[in-house]
């Protein structure tokens, strides 16, 4: 917490700006908007946030992403950092899938408009369908998106990984694209606990899980699947051995 109070605060002119300036990028007509100059305006403010709060993101697995085509992305949830740090490692334009209540808050409004992300009310089945829908038919037609599997985080969960909800996979069986599995290791250090001084953050792009090797499995077996992956690279990484 300490590094995420120090960063808004040491920044709060400069981050006041952004947000205006994202504000104003999504409100601009369609004709006027460019992807590739949003998102990279998005990654130059992260870089921001990154070096003021002196957090090294490693990643790895960059050859992994397809070249062509939407993907979906499934990554573990450790904290605030998690996506910052994806966008960060991610070179191409994506978007992202939040939890609408927590998607109106200064910066994060800014950040869901100018990316096009989607606020999905877990509440309301009707609503989360229709994003899901929706979503599927952005990545079938080429975007990349980002939806965190677990759905939340707390301070005591850290490389360690909860219940996949296997709705979230109904998007790759619609969109019949591949599946970026996405390991993040220590991120929740950089915004969710006290640590001080110097930050390494990992994140890992595994070999996507084209269509063809899930097609035949339900929704709660590509999510375990996915979550099968991501725990062994966890492990790999850490050393850690989850009984």
């Amino acid at each position: 917490m300490f590094r995420y109070w120090y960063t808004i605060l040491s920044n709060l002119i400069r981050l006041m700006e952004c947000v205006k300036t994202m504000g104003d990028m999504a409100v601009k007509p369609a004709e006027e908007n460019c992807e590739e100059y949003n998102y990279g305006y998005v990654r130059y403010v992260i870089d921001v946030m990154r070096n003021s709060g002196k957090i090294d993101v490693e990643v790895f697995g960059k050859e992994n992403l397809p070249e062509e085509g939407g993907y979906m992305m499934y990554p573990n949830h450790q904290g605030k950092w998690d996506l910052y740090s994806i966008i960060s490692g991610h070179k191409k334009p994506l978007t992202f899938v939040m939890d609408i209540k927590k998607s109106n808050a200064v910066f994060i409004k800014q950040l869901v408009d100018v990316l096009h992300g989607k606020r999905l009310d877990k509440e309301n089945n009707r609503q989360a369908m229709t994003i899901i829908n929706e979503v599927a038919e952005e990545v079938a037609a080429g975007r990349r998106c980002v939806l965190f599997p677990e759905g939340m985080f707390d301070k005591e969960k850290k490389n360690n990984l909860y219940e996949f909800k296997s709705g979230c996979f109904k998007i790759s069986l619609k969109s019949k694209t591949p599946i970026v599995p996405v390991v993040l290791i220590d991120s929740y250090r950089a915004y969710n606990t006290w640590h001080v001084g110097n930050l390494k953050t990992q994140v890992h792009f595994l070999k996507p899980i084209l269509f063809e090797e899930y097609k035949d499995m339900n929704t709660k077996e590509i999510a375990e699947m996915v979550k099968a992956k991501i725990q062994e690279k966890i492990d790999e990484v850490t050393g850690l051995c989850k009984a």
